[in-house]
């Protein structure tokens, strides 16, 4: 006898014992135990006039073509990120340059963004991190997830960015005290710390094809799945493949 034929001989032999002891069954319905009774939600204030517009704009479905920088072969992966961050600081001189800028200390760290100082560059002062490049908007094609911190301080920036039309252009922004960013499906998930212990949160930025946009679709306050480096302590570490 085969082995495989000897496996679905015992397997038979099993389920025809399991049989038998079910047949001494008495086959009665048994008692879950009590059910909770179910609530329907609970509609408050409803003389409340509904509100016609968001009380904090958080760039929703904003995007902006990036100026100066081209897309050689329409390919994403040969746009230079150094190069895409130095057009960011060019579009906003009040938050990079000057002794009052927020970020002063980003724009002085790109003069070490050159040769092994790039991207990711071991003990590098540059504030650009190691680009990452995956299909986010379905075409297809690979788009850029770009990181780069905001100096002094402890936030971090992020982006994404696609081509459109021969152009490179930025479909998400967000600036926090990141802890980790993941790339899942079409969606940018970053976590940030809590002030509460052992909480985090959690943003999820997702592609929307109508608005070409990458749109913030959940926003929770978690419980953390594992032991972050604590309070207003982040430690930028993206988990998404690279190139």
């Amino acid at each position: 006898m085969s082995r495989s034929r000897l496996v679905l001989a015992v397997a038979s032999a099993a389920l025809l014992a399991s049989a038998t002891v079910a047949c001494g069954d008495a086959g009665g319905l048994r008692g879950a135990g009590p059910t909770p009774t179910a609530i329907s939600p609970a509609r408050l204030w409803p003389q409340l006039t509904p509100a016609s517009s968001p009380a904090w704009d958080i760039d929703e479905a904003d995007t902006e073509p990036v100026k100066g920088v081209g897309v050689p072969g329409d390919d994403v992966r040969e746009v230079d990120p150094v190069a895409v961050v130095r057009a960011e600081i060019a579009a906003n001189p009040d938050d990079y340059d000057g002794d009052k800028a927020p970020y002063r200390d980003t724009a002085d760290g790109m003069a070490d963004c050159a040769g092994h100082g790039g991207p990711g560059g071991a003990g590098s002062r540059c504030p650009v991190l190691q680009p990452y490049y995956r299909d986010l908007t379905g075409d297809g094609r690979p788009d850029l997830t770009l990181g780069f911190r905001l100096l002094p301080g402890d936030l971090t920036a992020v982006r994404v960015y696609t081509v459109d039309q021969h152009r490179l252009v930025r479909v998400m922004a967000w600036e926090d005290a990141v802890s980790a960013v993941e790339l899942a499906g079409r969606s940018v998930i970053i976590r940030s710390p809590s002030d509460l212990a052992e909480y985090e949160y959690r943003l999820q930025w997702t592609w929307d094809p109508e608005r070409k946009a990458m749109l913030l679709t959940h926003d929770e306050m978690l419980r953390s799945d594992r032991r972050g480096p604590g309070p207003g302590k982040p430690s930028p570490s993206p988990s998404a493949s690279g190139r």
